[in-house]
């Protein structure tokens, strides 16, 4: 490794503990702050036998570990921020243009997602991890264990199961056979038991959450780039089947955004597909450039639409007064 490509890990792994610390040592930001702070309270109770019927095991379980030690809220979210941040440092390095990456990632999977959806940042960041081990080293097996401890801080996570059998690889059929089994296994392990209440919260309720057609866009164009310049867009081999499937499920809640009772259903869902912005935004410049120059405007574009969302959010979104100010537990 180079002297200048070992600076630029270090400094990435710099930024990614600022990432960590900010995100883990927030103080009252985010929409749900109140609901954290009760989940603290209610391990305080539970005998280590109840976690699994609790909730979110993996949550709860952080939660509870931390009450029995006497512990704060703070040192939840800095776990739950320590693996995000891990998860997101992962991804980022796995993409051609690192920096980038993260700089796509800050506006809203840092700063909205992060800071205000502690159990699904988690999630996130654990499928993060599962999305490089299925494209770098194409390991379904690897991507089924992270998407099903994802699925112990945020249920939902278990619908990514299916997507390790049809990504690219041999033996498909036996591939399909086993993922059928494993996201059975996590369905009834996971989620059966909350399928009423998640029907009833978010669909029978009509639940809709404001700004949820931008964020399905926001998705579905990337994923329309990617599949109308898919040969020329720089993936590694055995990616190109992966992204491909997650591109049509970005443009599948387009219109499930306009059918669906509740426009927060699909807008959970769709915060998974947030490493496709990613990805694809990130490669802009070595699919269009032609020099070193244009790659260089073309990656300030992306920056400065970067900097455009997280302005247009903070000032404009309907629920950014509960991230502001940010503070710092606990001054």
């Amino acid at each position: 490794m180079s002297g200048r490509t070992q600076e630029g890990a270090g400094a990435r792994s710099i930024f990614a503990v600022l990432i960590f610390l900010m995100v883990g040592l927030r103080f009252e930001v985010g929409g749900d702050w109140g609901g954290y702070l009760g989940h603290l309270r209610n391990a305080v109770g539970l005998e280590f036998s109840q976690i699994l019927s609790a909730g979110d095991p993996g949550y709860v379980f952080l939660n509870w570990l931390v009450a029995r030690s006497g512990g704060d809220v703070w040192v939840v979210n800095l776990l739950c921020a320590g693996l995000f941040s891990w998860g997101l440092l992962s991804f980022a390095k796995a993409q051609p243009r690192p920096w980038l990456a993260l700089a796509v990632a800050i506006p809203y999977l840092v700063v909205v997602v992060a800071m205000g959806y502690t159990r699904q940042s988690v999630a996130i960041g654990l499928v993060m991890l599962g999305l490089v081990a299925l494209g770098a080293s194409r390991s379904k097996l690897k991507f089924v264990f992270w998407i099903a401890l994802a699925a112990t801080f945020h249920k939902s996570a278990v619908l990514l199961i299916p997507i390790a059998a049809v990504a690219e690889g041999r033996s498909r059929l036996w591939t399909v056979f086993w993922v059928g089994g494993a996201t059975v296994i996590a369905y009834f392990t996971l989620l059966e038991s909350s399928v009423d209440r998640l029907i009833s919260g978010y669909i029978d309720s009509g639940l809709d959450s404001s700004g949820a057609a931008i964020r399905v866009a926001m998705n579905a164009v990337p994923a329309l780039l990617l599949l109308y310049y898919r040969r020329r867009i720089p993936l590694r081999q055995g990616e190109r089947g992966l992204w491909t499937v997650l591109a049509l499920v970005a443009l599948a809640l387009v219109p499930a955004l306009l059918v669906s009772p509740s426009s927060t259903a699909v807008d959970r869902l769709g915060l998974y597909l947030i490493p496709l912005q990613m990805l694809v935004l990130s490669r802009l410049p070595d699919t269009f450039a032609q020099s070193e120059q244009a790659a260089r405007r073309l990656s300030m574009l992306v920056v400065l639409y970067s900097a455009g969302v997280l302005f247009v959010w903070l000032n404009y979104a309907s629920h950014a007064n509960y991230w502001l100010p940010y503070r710092v537990y606990p001054l």
